[in-house]
């Protein structure tokens, strides 16, 4: 009998085969872990898009509602795209509702001189996105995204997309751009 034979018959297979698979186990579950762990979103708060029309005194009451209606269309979009491809986990803005009115009923939120950081600390999120969309005329618009990080300030993420007409389809395809853009960039996304 070989000093091999000795050890496996005094301490038997299924014991040493039950180690081997326990190590393995713990191995395994250790790894699921570690990348679930790294793998989880930031999270962050996406608010409501502004519009910024160059000629407003020039526009109908009707088509001021209708762009309106629009950036609440896309803010929705945008939450929803960026949350459903896991770029950030979107929070909730309602619990911050009451300030994000008083800033806005003072100043738009994109050029608030960090006010939207304050909204983003009252969430309790990493991340802060403003959007605007800038309307030159009804040909010529651009919807805007910048994302900073909460606790320092600094612009992680800031693109422009230009839309041709002013459409429900048009400002769908600018959000959606957005998006890939925010997709694509490994800095600010992930």
């Amino acid at each position: 009998m070989t000093v091999r034979d000795s050890l496996f018959s005094r301490i038997g297979w299924r014991r040493i085969l039950r180690a081997v698979l326990h190590a393995l186990a713990a191995g395994a579950a250790l790894c699921t872990v570690s990348v679930t762990v790294f793998a989880a979103p930031r999270t962050a708060a996406l608010l409501d898009c502004a519009v910024i029309d160059d000629n407003a005194q020039y526009s109908e009451s009707a088509a001021a509602q209708a762009e309106q209606a629009r950036a609440a269309m896309i803010s929705e979009r945008l939450r929803s795209q960026v949350d459903g491809r896991g770029l950030y986990k979107v929070a909730d803005n309602r619990p911050a509702a009451s300030l994000i009115d008083g800033f806005k009923a003072a100043q738009d939120l994109n050029a608030c001189n960090g006010c939207e950081l304050e909204i983003g600390r009252r969430l309790g999120v990493q991340r802060v996105g403003v959007c605007w969309v800038q309307k030159v005329s009804n040909l010529i618009l651009n919807i805007n995204l910048r994302i900073e990080d909460t606790a320092s300030g600094q612009v992680l993420f800031q693109r422009s997309v230009d839309m041709r007409g002013n459409t429900d389809q048009s400002w769908r395809r600018g959000a959606d751009a957005l998006v890939g853009l925010l997709a694509a960039d490994p800095d600010a996304a992930h």
